[in-house]
């Protein structure tokens, strides 16, 4: 038997990615942020969610981009300090001892250390409650090479992104390989 746990922002699984972005005056900031997933495959593009008090939507807000930045789990720490603490107050890169490089495409950076780039320009905004959703659309992604798989693309257990529960706010990491996608089905078909 189910339970009814109520409305909640509760799904499995949310990303732990860190936004990167320009304010005004050129200072990088990154912010931790699980509203988000990809919305459109053509064009591809990602939307993330925010509360417009954040000092991250300021800035997407004046430069219309911002970069995804997907941390390894050799990042945690750096990754939940993006979190704890805002960019008004805080520069998150010194402490951390990230390194934002410059996106050659968008006005925004993204952070050297991380296995996984999205660079992105705002397409979309939209308004939902006490968020509000950017959609992106990705101009390029970004690899690093020792995380690419055999055909060339992102390998998942390489990268090892972070995972976010967000009703118990634990991280967790990806977990076993379980087949092909639109594959495994077939067996039920015939």
């Amino acid at each position: 038997m189910k339970k009814s746990l109520g409305a909640k922002a509760l799904i499995f699984t949310t990303p732990a990615w860190i936004i990167g972005t320009y304010d005004k005056s050129g200072k990088p900031n990154g912010a931790a942020v699980a509203w988000g997933g990809i919305v459109c495959s053509k064009p591809p593009c990602v939307g993330i969610s925010l509360r417009k008090a954040t000092y991250t939507y300021g800035n997407i807000m004046d430069k219309k981009a911002f970069t995804v930045n997907v941390p390894c789990e050799k990042y945690i720490k750096e990754a939940d300090y993006f979190g704890i603490v805002s960019g008004r107050n805080e520069d998150k890169f010194a402490k951390t001892k990230l390194t934002p490089v410059k996106s050659d495409l968008i006005d925004a950076p993204y952070i050297k250390e991380f296995p996984l780039i999205l660079e992105c320009r705002v397409i979309s905004t939209i308004e939902i409650g006490l968020h509000t959703q950017f959609v992106g659309e990705i101009l390029d992604v970004k690899a690093d090479e020792n995380m690419l798989s055999k055909d060339g693309l992102p390998d998942i257990e390489k990268v090892k992104p972070i995972l976010y529960d967000p009703e118990v706010c634990t991280y967790h990491s990806v977990g076993k390989y379980l087949g092909g996608a639109f594959s495994i089905g077939k067996q039920l078909y015939t």
